[in-house]
């Protein structure tokens, strides 16, 4: 289909959703992240409970990210050298073992046989774990989209696949604290066993999806060095996956939502609660209307606006003493945001060859997860040097000024349609 028919065709916001291996592989999705999202609630809450030491919280982000950052190269060589379906089904599975042995762990058999050290040691044993899982199994839900949807039809499925994510987010986080007060940690986790066990029902409908014409010979390092050399080598890919990490990694300002609502805005729990969900809710927001009324030029020039934006929004966050303000701030920061994802999302996916998918898709996963980790270090670290509002102020001018440069020094991306 050419260029000219793809953008006078009538818009059809259903496109992906009609091919019934693309509605079998984010229904898969939204189960599998809904029920890691309840996971992720779970084990913080879990932890504390066992702890009463608030770092202790942050060392399940650390046990989780360090073996997925590690493995994240080789992890995308091996997923082009690999059969997806199997991969990608291999991965659902451990997680769900991964899940039964937290089951197991928050058993009355076991809190009578342990101490709660020894519990919440166990506990980050398990998370370490399925952070190797989540090198693999993360970049594969990407590569299998690009394998089941035409060219022309990328946008679309991106938007659902983004949207899926967003929602399972923000439903498993919501559903996760709301199970725990109902049924308990030991509840809870047996109906998260289930949506695994559920998810990978839903996803066994995909077809195969073999190597697309990689040369197995090829040794591991060449292999990765190649997916790298690619990526640098492509200007407008290598802009708009830079552009996001500076932005997610300064915009980790948010971070401090908790101290604002406690000590600036003084709303209590309720209010951090929807403070805490807002750029979520924006950002589900701007993928639906991106599902119905899609871009069809100016991407590159969207992206860089939409970044921008996102920094001034912080910046009015930090500077607000009104509720309503820094709640319509979070939220529009979030709807920015939603674009920024979809966009860079597709560049990604019209952009890299088949066979590169893997390598790719790992290697953005690599800069944006340890941007989002670095992110909240330096949120902290800032706001203990600074003050609180300072950091976040500083946070959104640096996102801002990370938008400026990259709109004078990478025309590439500026001009950038698909």
């Amino acid at each position: 289909m050419s260029q000219e028919n793809i953008i006078n065709k009538p818009n059809n916001p259903f496109e992906s959703v009609q091919i019934p291996e693309f509605r079998n592989l984010i229904t898969g999705r939204f189960l599998f992240i809904l029920s890691l999202r309840m996971m992720s609630t779970l084990t913080g809450w879990w932890i504390y409970k066992l702890t009463s030491a608030p770092f202790a919280i942050g060392l399940i982000g650390l046990s989780e990210v360090v073996p997925a950052l590690t493995l994240a190269l080789y992890a995308g060589h091996y997923i082009d050298m690999s059969e997806k379906k199997k991969l990608l089904l291999t991965g659902v599975f451990a997680y769900g073992c991964a899940c039964c042995i937290l089951w197991f762990l928050s058993s009355d058999f076991t809190k009578s046989h342990l101490t709660n050290r020894w519990i919440a040691i166990c506990i980050y044993a398990v998370i370490f774990c399925t952070g190797i899982v989540r090198a693999f199994a993360g970049p594969a839900f990407n590569v299998i989209l690009s394998l089941i949807v035409p060219r022309h039809s990328l946008q679309n499925a991106t938007t659902w696949n983004q949207g899926a994510w967003l929602t399972a987010s923000v439903t498993g986080h919501a559903l996760g604290g709301f199970c725990i007060a109902l049924v308990g940690i030991h509840g809870t986790l047996a109906f998260i066993c289930g949506g695994i066990f559920v998810a990978f029902i839903v996803l066994t409908g995909l077809k195969r999806k073999p190597p697309v014409a990689v040369n197995n010979e090829k040794k591991t390092w060449d292999s990765v060095k190649e997916g790298l050399r690619f990526v640098f080598k492509t200007k407008d890919l290598l802009g708009a996956i830079s552009l996001d990490m500076f932005a997610v990694f300064f915009g980790g300002a948010v971070a401090m939502v908790p101290v604002y609502a406690s000590d600036i805005l003084k709303v209590g729990p309720e209010g951090f609660g929807f403070l805490n969900g807002a750029a979520d809710i924006g950002a589900i927001c701007s993928v639906l209307l991106l599902t119905i009324f899609p871009m069809r030029k100016e991407q590159g020039r969207r992206l860089i606006i939409a970044v921008a934006g996102f920094g001034i929004c912080i910046i009015v966050f930090a500077l607000s003493k009104w509720y309503l303000l820094s709640f319509f701030a979070l939220m529009f920061s979030g709807v920015l945001d939603g674009i920024s994802v979809v966009i860079r999302g597709t560049i990604m996916q019209l952009k890299t060859p088949d066979a590169m998918k893997g390598r790719v898709m790992s290697v953005n996963s690599m800069f944006v997860n340890s941007s989002n980790e670095l992110g909240q270090f330096e949120s902290g670290l800032t706001a203990r040097l600074m003050g609180v509002a300072p950091s976040v102020i500083f946070g959104g001018c640096m996102t801002l000024i990370v938008a400026v440069v990259t709109w004078f020094k990478a025309p590439q991306l500026r001009k950038l349609e698909y």
